[in-house]
Protein backbone atom coordinates (compact mmCIF):
# COMPACT_ATOMS: atom_id res chain seq x y z
CA UNK A 1 0.00 0.00 0.00
CA UNK A 2 1.08 3.77 -0.64
CA UNK A 3 0.54 6.79 2.29
CA UNK A 4 -2.45 7.61 -0.03
CA UNK A 5 -5.06 4.67 0.97
CA UNK A 6 -7.07 6.12 3.16
CA UNK A 7 -8.36 2.79 4.91
CA UNK A 8 -5.02 2.29 6.26
CA UNK A 9 -3.30 -1.01 6.52
CA UNK A 10 0.29 -2.19 6.82
CA UNK A 11 3.25 -0.70 5.29
CA UNK A 12 6.53 -2.42 4.42
CA UNK A 13 9.46 0.39 5.12
CA UNK A 14 13.10 -0.94 5.29
CA UNK A 15 11.63 -4.52 6.24
CA UNK A 16 9.49 -3.40 9.16
CA UNK A 17 5.55 -3.43 8.95
CA UNK A 18 4.26 -0.12 10.12
CA UNK A 19 0.36 -0.42 11.08
CA UNK A 20 -1.37 2.97 9.76
CA UNK A 21 -4.54 3.84 10.09
CA UNK A 22 -7.47 6.95 9.74
CA UNK A 23 -5.23 7.87 6.23
CA UNK A 24 -7.62 10.39 5.38
CA UNK A 25 -8.08 12.06 8.78
CA UNK A 26 -7.48 15.98 8.15
CA UNK A 27 -4.76 17.38 10.76
CA UNK A 28 -4.61 20.70 9.38
CA UNK A 29 -7.99 21.67 8.56
CA UNK A 30 -7.43 25.07 6.84
CA UNK A 31 -6.01 23.58 4.67
CA UNK A 32 -6.95 19.92 4.41
CA UNK A 33 -3.60 18.50 4.72
CA UNK A 34 -4.13 14.56 5.83
CA UNK A 35 -2.37 12.42 7.94
CA UNK A 36 -1.48 10.94 4.66
CA UNK A 37 0.04 14.33 3.76
CA UNK A 38 2.32 14.10 6.95
CA UNK A 39 3.62 10.50 6.17
CA UNK A 40 4.67 11.44 2.84
CA UNK A 41 5.98 14.70 3.79
CA UNK A 42 8.22 12.36 6.59
CA UNK A 43 9.26 9.85 4.31
CA UNK A 44 10.64 12.46 1.52
CA UNK A 45 12.85 14.43 3.87
CA UNK A 46 13.94 11.28 6.18
CA UNK A 47 17.32 11.89 4.16
CA UNK A 48 17.72 15.14 5.95
CA UNK A 49 15.82 14.59 9.37
CA UNK A 50 17.08 11.75 10.08
CA UNK A 51 20.63 12.55 10.46
CA UNK A 52 19.53 15.43 12.66
CA UNK A 53 17.53 12.89 14.94
CA UNK A 54 20.39 10.07 15.18
CA UNK A 55 20.83 8.66 18.61
CA UNK A 56 18.77 12.01 20.48
CA UNK A 57 16.14 11.11 22.83
CA UNK A 58 13.39 12.76 21.11
CA UNK A 59 10.27 14.40 22.46
CA UNK A 60 6.91 14.36 20.61
CA UNK A 61 3.92 17.19 20.69
CA UNK A 62 1.10 15.10 19.44
CA UNK A 63 -1.90 16.64 17.87
CA UNK A 64 -3.48 12.57 17.06
CA UNK A 65 -7.31 14.78 16.63
CA UNK A 66 -5.20 17.78 14.60
CA UNK A 67 -3.88 21.41 15.01
CA UNK A 68 -7.63 22.67 15.82
CA UNK A 69 -7.71 20.31 19.24
CA UNK A 70 -4.78 20.50 22.35
CA UNK A 71 -1.42 18.95 21.72
CA UNK A 72 0.60 17.32 24.16
CA UNK A 73 3.75 17.05 24.86
CA UNK A 74 5.12 13.20 25.33
CA UNK A 75 8.73 11.91 26.37
CA UNK A 76 8.09 8.27 27.32
CA UNK A 77 7.24 5.42 25.02
CA UNK A 78 3.55 4.61 25.55
CA UNK A 79 2.12 1.07 25.81
CA UNK A 80 1.78 -0.82 22.87
CA UNK A 81 5.41 0.70 20.99
CA UNK A 82 6.79 -2.00 18.45
CA UNK A 83 9.34 -4.11 20.25
CA UNK A 84 11.42 -2.83 17.09
CA UNK A 85 11.27 1.07 18.31
CA UNK A 86 14.49 1.61 19.31
CA UNK A 87 14.96 3.29 22.65
CA UNK A 88 16.89 4.76 25.69
CA UNK A 89 16.18 5.09 29.16
CA UNK A 90 17.01 8.35 30.39
CA UNK A 91 16.83 9.22 34.37
CA UNK A 92 15.25 12.32 35.17
CA UNK A 93 15.85 13.21 39.15
CA UNK A 94 12.48 15.65 39.44
CA UNK A 95 12.32 18.10 42.02
CA UNK A 96 15.31 18.85 45.05
CA UNK A 97 13.81 16.68 47.25
CA UNK A 98 13.87 13.92 44.58
CA UNK A 99 10.26 13.98 44.32
CA UNK A 100 9.04 12.75 40.33
CA UNK A 101 12.50 11.39 39.95
CA UNK A 102 11.92 8.43 37.45
CA UNK A 103 13.20 6.79 34.65
CA UNK A 104 11.69 7.39 30.75
CA UNK A 105 12.35 5.59 27.78
CA UNK A 106 12.71 7.51 24.74
CA UNK A 107 12.69 6.88 21.08
CA UNK A 108 15.55 7.05 18.94
CA UNK A 109 15.04 7.48 15.59
CA UNK A 110 17.26 5.57 13.53
CA UNK A 111 15.16 4.58 10.52
CA UNK A 112 12.15 5.89 8.22
CA UNK A 113 9.93 3.20 9.86
CA UNK A 114 10.38 4.73 13.52
CA UNK A 115 10.02 8.45 11.79
CA UNK A 116 7.04 7.07 10.23
CA UNK A 117 5.45 5.30 13.36
CA UNK A 118 5.86 8.55 15.13
CA UNK A 119 3.96 10.44 12.32
CA UNK A 120 1.13 7.70 12.82
CA UNK A 121 0.91 8.74 16.23
CA UNK A 122 0.32 12.42 15.63
CA UNK A 123 3.17 13.98 16.01
CA UNK A 124 3.66 16.40 13.80
CA UNK A 125 6.88 18.50 16.23
CA UNK A 126 9.68 16.21 17.13
CA UNK A 127 11.94 18.22 19.53
CA UNK A 128 15.29 16.98 20.97
CA UNK A 129 18.36 18.18 23.29
CA UNK A 130 21.72 19.52 21.33
CA UNK A 131 23.15 16.59 22.75
CA UNK A 132 23.19 12.71 21.82
CA UNK A 133 23.05 9.28 23.54
CA UNK A 134 25.96 6.95 23.93
CA UNK A 135 24.07 3.76 22.58
CA UNK A 136 26.29 1.04 25.01
CA UNK A 137 25.54 2.96 28.36
CA UNK A 138 22.51 5.40 27.84
CA UNK A 139 24.67 7.73 29.06
CA UNK A 140 24.38 11.72 27.90
CA UNK A 141 27.84 12.58 25.62
CA UNK A 142 29.09 16.41 25.77
CA UNK A 143 26.76 18.50 23.71
CA UNK A 144 27.61 18.22 20.10
CA UNK A 145 25.81 21.43 18.80
CA UNK A 146 25.23 24.70 20.16
CA UNK A 147 21.86 26.36 19.51
CA UNK A 148 20.79 30.47 19.46
CA UNK A 149 17.38 30.22 19.45
CA UNK A 150 15.58 34.28 18.13
CA UNK A 151 12.17 34.52 19.18
CA UNK A 152 10.36 37.90 17.76
CA UNK A 153 8.05 39.66 20.41
CA UNK A 154 5.32 41.11 17.95
CA UNK A 155 4.90 43.60 16.35
CA UNK A 156 8.83 42.17 15.71
CA UNK A 157 8.62 39.12 13.36
CA UNK A 158 11.19 37.62 10.48
CA UNK A 159 12.95 40.86 9.36
CA UNK A 160 14.04 41.36 13.22
CA UNK A 161 15.16 37.99 13.64
CA UNK A 162 17.48 38.51 10.61
CA UNK A 163 19.32 41.34 11.70
CA UNK A 164 20.11 39.82 14.68
CA UNK A 165 20.99 36.52 13.18
CA UNK A 166 23.36 38.04 11.07
CA UNK A 167 24.99 40.21 14.03
CA UNK A 168 24.84 36.40 16.29
CA UNK A 169 26.67 35.01 12.81
CA UNK A 170 29.50 37.77 12.65
CA UNK A 171 29.95 37.32 16.73
CA UNK A 172 30.23 33.46 16.29
CA UNK A 173 32.46 33.58 13.34
CA UNK A 174 34.90 36.30 15.35
CA UNK A 175 35.07 33.59 18.45
CA UNK A 176 36.06 30.63 15.91
CA UNK A 177 32.27 28.93 15.41
CA UNK A 178 30.77 28.68 12.07
CA UNK A 179 27.09 28.97 12.33
CA UNK A 180 24.26 27.72 9.89
CA UNK A 181 20.61 29.24 10.25
CA UNK A 182 17.01 27.55 10.29
CA UNK A 183 13.66 29.30 9.78
CA UNK A 184 11.93 27.71 12.59
CA UNK A 185 8.53 27.27 10.71
CA UNK A 186 7.21 29.48 13.46
CA UNK A 187 8.35 32.91 14.02
CA UNK A 188 11.73 32.92 14.75
CA UNK A 189 14.94 31.76 13.71
CA UNK A 190 18.04 29.26 15.21
CA UNK A 191 20.91 29.28 14.86
CA UNK A 192 23.38 26.76 15.09
CA UNK A 193 27.06 25.54 15.86
CA UNK A 194 28.69 22.60 15.75
CA UNK A 195 30.57 21.28 19.13
CA UNK A 196 33.33 21.12 19.74
CA UNK A 197 34.47 23.86 17.59
CA UNK A 198 36.75 23.56 14.73
CA UNK A 199 38.87 26.06 15.00
CA UNK A 200 41.80 26.68 18.62
CA UNK A 201 40.03 29.84 18.99
CA UNK A 202 36.66 28.13 18.97
CA UNK A 203 38.11 25.84 21.73
CA UNK A 204 39.56 28.54 23.60
CA UNK A 205 36.63 30.88 23.71
CA UNK A 206 34.18 27.44 24.94
CA UNK A 207 36.77 26.34 27.64
CA UNK A 208 37.17 29.98 28.78
CA UNK A 209 33.52 29.94 28.93
CA UNK A 210 32.53 27.10 31.33
CA UNK A 211 30.11 25.52 29.47
CA UNK A 212 28.04 25.96 26.20
CA UNK A 213 25.11 27.11 28.57
CA UNK A 214 27.61 29.78 29.89
CA UNK A 215 28.61 31.37 26.85
CA UNK A 216 25.39 31.07 24.73
CA UNK A 217 24.32 33.70 27.26
CA UNK A 218 27.25 35.73 27.43
CA UNK A 219 26.85 35.65 23.58
CA UNK A 220 22.99 36.68 24.71
CA UNK A 221 24.47 39.73 26.55
CA UNK A 222 27.11 40.55 24.22
CA UNK A 223 24.49 41.08 21.26
CA UNK A 224 22.36 42.68 23.72
CA UNK A 225 24.72 45.55 24.30
CA UNK A 226 25.36 45.69 20.42
CA UNK A 227 21.64 46.17 19.87
CA UNK A 228 19.85 47.29 22.99
CA UNK A 229 16.59 48.67 21.20
CA UNK A 230 16.46 44.73 19.07
CA UNK A 231 17.59 42.41 21.34
CA UNK A 232 16.86 41.35 25.45
CA UNK A 233 18.36 38.13 26.17
CA UNK A 234 16.36 37.87 29.80
CA UNK A 235 12.97 35.89 29.93
CA UNK A 236 11.12 38.77 31.19
CA UNK A 237 7.72 39.18 28.70
CA UNK A 238 7.54 42.58 29.73
CA UNK A 239 10.02 43.92 28.07
CA UNK A 240 9.89 41.67 24.65
CA UNK A 241 7.26 43.23 22.68
CA UNK A 242 9.17 44.86 19.83
CA UNK A 243 12.05 42.97 20.42
CA UNK A 244 14.10 39.57 19.63
CA UNK A 245 14.45 37.12 22.74
CA UNK A 246 18.17 35.45 22.26
CA UNK A 247 17.08 32.39 24.44
CA UNK A 248 20.41 30.95 24.92
CA UNK A 249 18.55 28.43 27.96
CA UNK A 250 18.11 26.00 25.09
CA UNK A 251 21.57 24.45 25.90
CA UNK A 252 20.51 23.74 29.08
CA UNK A 253 20.86 19.63 28.95
CA UNK A 254 17.12 19.40 29.96
CA UNK A 255 16.16 21.59 27.15
CA UNK A 256 14.54 20.51 23.74
CA UNK A 257 14.42 22.49 20.57
CA UNK A 258 12.33 22.00 17.66
CA UNK A 259 14.47 19.69 15.34
CA UNK A 260 15.38 21.14 11.63
CA UNK A 261 13.01 19.49 8.82
CA UNK A 262 10.05 18.95 11.58
CA UNK A 263 6.79 19.98 11.04
CA UNK A 264 5.17 22.58 12.87
CA UNK A 265 1.64 22.23 14.71
CA UNK A 266 0.40 25.57 13.59
CA UNK A 267 -2.95 26.14 11.50
CA UNK A 268 -1.25 25.77 8.33
CA UNK A 269 1.31 22.67 7.64
CA UNK A 270 4.93 24.83 8.17
CA UNK A 271 8.19 23.22 8.49
CA UNK A 272 11.75 24.22 10.60
CA UNK A 273 14.16 24.26 7.30
CA UNK A 274 17.85 25.45 7.09
CA UNK A 275 17.81 28.51 5.03
CA UNK A 276 21.01 30.16 3.62
CA UNK A 277 23.11 33.16 4.77
CA UNK A 278 22.00 34.77 0.92
CA UNK A 279 18.77 34.52 1.61
CA UNK A 280 18.92 36.22 4.82
CA UNK A 281 21.11 38.81 3.68
CA UNK A 282 19.19 40.02 0.47
CA UNK A 283 15.74 39.87 3.06
CA UNK A 284 14.16 36.86 1.12
CA UNK A 285 14.31 34.62 4.32
CA UNK A 286 10.67 33.24 4.92
CA UNK A 287 8.89 30.34 7.01
CA UNK A 288 8.37 27.72 4.17
CA UNK A 289 5.10 25.49 4.32
CA UNK A 290 5.07 22.01 4.00
CA UNK A 291 5.16 22.60 0.10
CA UNK A 292 8.09 24.54 0.14
CA UNK A 293 10.09 22.50 2.67
CA UNK A 294 9.38 19.16 -0.03
CA UNK A 295 10.91 21.58 -2.79
CA UNK A 296 13.63 22.21 -0.66
CA UNK A 297 14.42 18.57 1.08
CA UNK A 298 14.90 17.60 -3.01
CA UNK A 299 18.03 20.72 -3.69
CA UNK A 300 19.45 20.47 -0.60
CA UNK A 301 22.61 18.51 -1.16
Amino acid sequence: MTPTDSTGGSLEIGGRAVRVTNLDKVLYPATGSTKADVLQYYLAVAPRILPQLRDRPVTRKRWPNGVDEEPFFEKNLPRGTPDWIPRTTLHHTGSRSGRGARDLDYPLVDDEATLVWLAQSGALELHAPQWRVDRRTDEPLPPDRLVVDLDPGPPAGLPECTEVALAARDMLAGHGLDAWAVTSGSKGIQLYAELPPRTPRGVDVLARAGSPSDYARSLAAALERHLPNLVVSSMSRDIRPGRVLVDWSQNNPAKTTIVPWSLRGLSRPTAATPVSWTDLESGAARQRGMAEALELAQLEP
